[in-house]
């Protein structure tokens, strides 16, 4: 079904089989957020220090006395990883400089949840971003504060029921469409934004792995499953990432220096009914609601393939 138009990160790969993070974590069975870090760990090695904002995974991870993670990890406020991550990044530098670590390339990476993201840690990601830090940043998209009780985020779908905009009879659940955190952050001229999922391994690995390479900010957007948040089946994780993408609800994509690339085309896109209907927190939604929602998909989706078939990268422009 799908027309792979960057095959070099869709293409299967040599896989790390050491474990960075470990088994025996207490995430919920099904949990798309804790594959997903083991496959960017996979993908970083070992130089690297996990900067983790408040969240799901700090919670499941570090149940005292034991932890999952076999990087250098710290765990900061709910609104901080960017900037934290930002100070580990400048102590390093000086400490390669003064002598005191050996000359390597230790990177550092910031993570947090859509909370800790879109809404209470964006001024300190958007400050990190614009002053040049050599720190990729990756948000684990839930699409809602999963950690503290189902709450509405920035990430929220339109027309999801979550505790604090529930549906009922004068209410279709959230009311506003969800940010468009990827194209914010290109907005600071970031020399590289992709969006992932843990639904397409390779490709989230691929492009953890571009990243890391990349001197100065860099960014992820990796959409995870939430089967509790959700309301879905455990086993359907994988499925409901990969129709994320199949029905243009969450594509896949780059932006290199300003250039759009997808990596993932389908070449029809799925109902967006087929997405919605497997997961409980939609299931108010109206005949004419989804319709609202389809409408808005495609909008979205022929917008972005606008900018991928007409915008150059930066360094045409020059």
């Amino acid at each position: 079904m799908n027309i792979v138009e960057n095959f070099d990160l869709y293409a299967p790969r040599l896989v790390d089989k050491e474990e960075h993070f470990s088994a025996g974590h207490r995430a919920c069975q099904g949990c798309g957020e804790a594959l997903a870090i083991r496959l960017m760990c996979k993908a970083l090695g070992k130089d690297t220090v996990i900067v983790n904002a408040t969240g799901c995974m700090e919670v499941v991870s570090t149940m005292y006395p034991t932890t999952a993670w076999n990087l250098p990890w710290i765990h900061v406020a709910f609104p901080n990883s960017a900037s934290v991550g930002a100070g580990v990044e400048a102590g390093l530098k000086v400490l390669r400089r003064k002598g005191k670590i050996a000359d390597r390339d230790v990177k550092t990476v910031s993570i947090g949840g859509d909370g800790g993201t879109f809404d209470i840690g964006l001024q300190a990601l958007s400050g990190a971003m614009e002053r040049g830090h050599d720190l990729l940043y990756v948000c684990f998209d839930n699409e809602a504060y999963m950690n503290t009780g189902i709450q509405r985020s920035g990430a929220t779908p339109f027309g999801a029921s979550t505790t604090t905009a529930p549906a009922g009879a004068d209410s279709t659940g959230k009311s506003e469409w969800k940010k468009n955190l990827a194209e914010i952050i290109a907005a600071h001229n970031v020399s590289y934004v992709a969006t992932a999922c843990h639904s397409y391994p390779f490709d989230f690995m691929n492009k953890v792995e571009k990243a890391r390479k990349i001197k100065g900010p860099s960014f992820i957007h990796c959409m995870t499953v939430c089967p509790t948040g959700w309301r879905t089946a455990s086993e359907e994780t994988i499925k409901l990432g990969r129709l994320s993408v199949e029905t243009g609800v969450f594509p896949l994509y780059e932006i290199e220096n300003g250039k759009y690339k997808m990596s993932i085309k389908p070449d029809k896109l799925r109902p967006v009914e087929d997405y919605l209907k497997l997961q409980g927190r939609f299931r108010h939604l109206t005949p004419a609601d989804i319709e609202r929602i389809q409408a808005r998909v495609i909008l979205e989706y022929k917008k972005l393939m606008n900018k991928v078939e007409g915008l150059q990268s930066w360094e045409d422009l020059s």
